[in-house]
């Protein structure tokens, strides 16, 4: 007889599971499966929206699941110490993490792994493509997302992982009696979950995903960019707790979708599944880029320190209309449209001057679709010190921004009620109006809402000098 552990980490299915399709094949009658959780005590040092919605995606897979799932925690020798003492596994099935903490803690069970007679059986699942996949004729890796984006729609996509839900309840086992420790400890973490969120576990995420194969995505390349229009897949969330994989988003709009129709939605969507591996890649090569500028003459900025303009970014307090609508939509529901954690992201970097790692590491506490590799890749994006980032001359104008994106203000006045009455002339710039407009919309300047905290061309001026001063400086 043979016993096979699957541990779960970010891919909280059991379905298009490669793992856990590798080893039910692998497995013959008489053989045992151990499904396996590990409470790590670094991941959950403190407990954020993004551990919300994560522990509660995992509890909603256990409590729907018809196998039971085994808890082990502690340290990563402590608690695969305790499951080796209990239970006699030979193979250990995992998908890879190749960024990251998850990589580093990968490379630490290898290596624990070669002092046991058990087999670590490890797979590339969180992606389309893993971090060495896609990589130039001439050998390397991109450092352009349009030449690897070429390249990438040239590689055979991986196929649908089946799953055989028969085989999987006939050989799973449970020892469950045996870890009453770890089950402590997840009960812990679910109960200290208590928000509410739009969407949890793999039947919502296909319900949402149908129902933007039916229409949006064919209109996904305009409507993605206006927030108050619920134009976007929403999948990011369901991607990074992994209740659905890559794979059979992708293989399902094949199947799907109708290209005789105007596909250019389409495209744009794919597209942007192509960045998740980018960014991936890129944290791959790049270990350090959670804490170091990609860009090597861009490290050692003068950045500024003002926490209570840092506050006033994270509270949404700006007196910018549309950053502070994303901040309080980011702030209530655990997410934000994407074209506003560019101009977020932007205006902390670039309006504030203030450091994109604060930025980044807001957003890992806020997004309950938090994906490091993304979340880094986009930061350093807009703060231009990453790979492929937008040109540090190139300054998004918050104001700007609202007027083309949020055209009626509808988005503004969702998330700041106390604007909800200020005329479509004044909404983009509030501190426009004149007072007896700001009497009659009820909303004083200063008062009820802020002025700007800074003015967009004098700090768009210094922006541009301090990286030219920087650039130059290095050169």
């Amino acid at each position: 007889m043979t016993t096979r552990a699957v541990w779960f980490r970010r891919d909280l299915r059991l379905n298009d599971h490669t793992a856990l399709s590798k080893a039910i094949e692998d497995s013959k009658k008489g053989d045992e499966l151990l499904l396996l959780f590990h409470i790590h005590p670094d991941l959950n040092k403190s407990f954020h929206a993004t551990h919300d919605y994560f522990f509660q995606t995992l509890n909603h897979l256990v409590e729907h699941s018809k196998v039971p799932f085994h808890f082990i925690e502690g340290s990563l020798e402590e608690a695969f110490d305790d499951l080796f003492e209990k239970v006699d596994v030979d193979y250990v099935y995992f998908n890879q993490d190749e960024s990251g903490f998850g990589k580093q803690r990968d490379d630490a069970f290898l290596e624990y792994m070669d002092d046991k007679e058990a087999e670590a059986c490890a797979y590339i699942d969180h992606h389309m493509h893993g971090a060495q996949e896609i990589s130039k004729k001439t050998g390397g890796y991109y450092k352009m997302f349009t030449p690897y984006y070429k390249q990438w729609k040239q590689v055979p996509k991986p196929a649908v992982q089946k799953v055989d839900h028969e085989k999987l309840e006939a050989l799973a086992v449970d020892y469950t009696s045996s870890f009453k420790d770890g089950r402590k400890a997840y009960d812990d973490l679910v109960g200290m979950t208590e928000r509410e969120f739009d969407g949890i576990g793999e039947q919502d995420a296909w319900d949402r995903f149908e129902d933007f194969i039916d229409g949006p995505i064919y209109d996904y390349d305009d409507e993605r960019d206006f927030p108050a229009v619920d134009g976007t897949s929403k999948m990011s969330r369901f991607l990074r707790t992994g209740v659905v994989s890559v794979r059979s988003l992708y293989h399902y709009i094949q199947d799907e979708v109708d290209f005789r129709k105007n596909t250019e939605g389409v495209e744009t969507y794919i597209l942007e599944l192509a960045w998740r591996d980018f960014y991936n890649m890129i944290y791959h090569f790049y270990p350090q880029s959670k804490d170091q500028e990609v860009v090597e003459k861009y490290r050692g900025l003068p950045w500024n320190n003002d926490d209570d303009l840092f506050d006033a970014w994270k509270e949404g307090r700006t007196g910018f209309p549309v950053i502070d609508a994303a901040m309080r939509q980011l702030n209530e529901t655990g997410w934000m449209h994407n074209r506003l954690r560019m101009a977020t992201a932007s205006f902390l970097t670039k309006d504030l001057l203030m450091d994109w790692r604060k930025g980044e590491r807001y957003f890992a506490e806020k997004l309950i679709d938090y994906d490091p590799a993304s979340n880094i890749g986009g930061w350093q994006w807009a703060a231009s010190t990453g790979t492929d980032p937008v040109p540090y001359f190139r300054v998004f104008n918050p104001t700007r921004q609202s007027e083309r994106f949020d055209p009626h203000g509808r988005f503004i006045k969702e998330w700041i009620p106390e604007l909800k009455d200020v005329p479509k002339k004044y909404i983009h710039d509030p501190s426009k109006m004149p007072e007896n407009e700001q009497e009659k919309a009820r909303c004083m300047i200063g008062e009820d809402y802020p002025e700007p905290v800074v003015d967009h061309k004098t700090m768009r001026d210094k922006a541009i000098e301090m990286f030219k001063d920087q650039k130059d400086g290095s050169s």
